[in-house]
């Protein structure tokens, strides 16, 4: 299943973007309202929780300067990614949209699609705000 936000243009640089997304604990500025629990982990790792869903723990996995970032599920059951894909418009404006990439069975992508297309389509309109 792949599922690909909207475009965001921010007024950043992609290096100035870039550098919000690999620090990880900028995401708690990214999460939805309905955010129940958010932890840094470590340099490359953080927990979340939205309320009534489980725990999920995203690790950065690939990271080229300063055009792409990827997380990855870090433990449990499912293996997902999460990327952000930076394109530099000018020295002072760049373009990002955020890819979910994972592989479920049919009635588990059913019931989670809705859902996350949603949260990332949170996490990068948030973006407009939070650099």
């Amino acid at each position: 299943m792949n599922l690909d936000s909207p475009k965001v243009t921010l007024h950043k640089s992609a290096q100035e973007t870039f550098n919000f997304l690999t620090n990880v604990s900028n995401f708690e500025k990214l999460m939805p309202e309905n955010i129940s629990k958010f932890e840094v982990l470590d340099d490359d790792k953080f927990l979340f929780a939205l309320k009534g869903m489980p725990e999920i723990i995203l690790k950065k996995k690939e990271v080229i300067s300063p055009n792409k970032i990827t997380l990855g599920a870090a433990g449990g059951k499912l293996d997902f990614g999460l990327i952000a894909n930076i394109t530099e418009i000018n020295a002072n404006s760049s373009e990002v949209q955020l890819s979910f990439e994972g592989d479920f069975n049919p009635m588990m992508a059913m019931m989670i699609k809705g859902p996350i297309g949603k949260f990332i389509e949170t996490l990068v309109t948030n973006m407009k705000d939070a650099l």
